[in-house]
């Protein structure tokens, strides 16, 4: 089989795509691109190793950013964090890494495992453990089958190293979120470090690969003099579901418990004129309203498009008066379980409203569209 590698020359559409499946969050991608830029300029293409290709023996280290996607923009990640990070995993757990992996392919979040993969002459696991971006450390298919974070490590840019073994998934982010808040609000963590026949069952596998290709998909026509729409065709490429084509008039936005919180409001454009939609997020963008109806409900994704560019925009990039286009997609299957349902569903964010798959919801917007005309 032919070796995979990731160069500089991937590094803009992976962040690109990983940018849109994060749903708004994940961290910033920019900063994140450089980060995988420049430590691919020093040490070399990061090999990108498919799910099936690990091994029992290997020893596979998730590793990301947690915190609020506006403080990480302010507070950039030092990269001694990745090595500190890595080193105290490997003293903590007295094992040493074979891979590294993204907990969760969004934004930054995808670019932080190549960055470190970079650094420490490792290879990248091609999966994550949520498919998209979610805002709590749980929230991961380790989680949903049964495994527990065991040693977790977080550092920051002040060289702070704290380790836990914390009992559950959910004691894992409360104190995970509490460090992180006392290190600024954004911090470097490993968790959930299994062997290659555990995250060959858990991992959500070829999604920096589709990463990659939705970044080619939009990039093939930005700058360009084409006349296809690239959302439209993003949109057909992933057979996801055009939810909305507004103008922000309304957003509010701020920093409570490590977390941005807020809801924008759109203003209805071209084909959607008359009508107004609701996002409601957590760091991701968690529920969509149209007309006070639900539009699409975590866990499924909701991606906010710049409706000229084509560029995703993440939570802390959203701005009053943007003309913006929504898209939804299905989430992985495992979250469409009870017990994914029970963790990243909507009643578990306090939304009163039971979750539909899109698919539903989208099919019936499209009947109550074609009644009032």
């Amino acid at each position: 089989m032919q070796e995979t590698r990731i160069s500089v020359d991937d590094i803009d559409d992976i962040a690109l795509g990983a940018t849109v499946l994060g749903t708004g969050g994940g961290g910033d991608p920019h900063v994140g691109a450089l980060t995988a830029k420049r430590l691919i300029r020093l040490h070399g293409d990061v090999e990108l190793m498919p799910l099936d290709r690990l091994s029992d023996d290997d020893f596979v280290v998730p590793i990301g950013g947690i915190g609020a996607p506006s403080v990480s923009v302010e507070r950039i990640m030092a990269e001694s964090e990745l090595l500190q990070a890595l080193e105290a995993a490997e003293r903590a757990t007295g094992r040493k890494p074979t891979a590294v992996m993204p907990i969760e392919v969004g934004g930054g979040n995808s670019m932080i495992p190549i960055a470190a993969a970079a650094i420490a002459g490792l290879p990248v696991v091609d999966a994550d453990a949520m498919g998209r971006a979610f805002p709590e450390a749980q929230m991961v298919t380790f989680h949903l089958a049964g495994f527990k974070p065991g040693v977790t490590v977080m550092t920051d840019h002040h060289g702070n190293e704290v380790v836990t073994r914390p009992v559950d998934g959910r004691w894992s982010e409360r104190l995970a979120r509490s460090v992180t808040v006392e290190m600024g609000g954004a911090a470097t963590m490993i968790d959930y470090m299994y062997g290659g026949d555990v995250v060959r069952q858990v991992g959500i596998p070829g999604t920096l690969s589709l990463a990659k290709r939705i970044g080619q998909v939009l990039n093939a026509r930005l700058g360009d003099h084409s006349d296809v729409d690239p959302v439209r065709k993003l949109i057909r490429e992933l057979n996801a579901h055009h939810l909305f084509d507004g103008k922000v008039v309304d957003l509010q936005r701020g920093f409570e418990a490590g977390f941005t919180r807020g809801s924008a409001e759109l203003q209805g454009i071209g084909e959607f004129r008359g009508s107004r939609f609701e996002l409601l997020f957590q760091n991701e963008m968690l529920l969509a309203r149209r007309d006070g109806r639900a539009a699409a409900v975590t866990p499924d994704l909701i991606a906010v498009i710049d409706a000229s560019s084509g560029r995703p925009i993440t939570t802390e990039g959203i701005r009053y008066g943007t003309r913006i286009t929504v898209i939804g997609m299905p989430a992985d299957e495992r979250w469409r379980t009870p017990e994914g349902l029970a963790t990243a569903g909507p009643r578990y964010f306090g939304f009163d409203v039971d979750w539909e798959p899109i698919e539903t919801l989208a099919a019936r917007a499209a009947v109550g569209t074609e009644e009032s005309n």
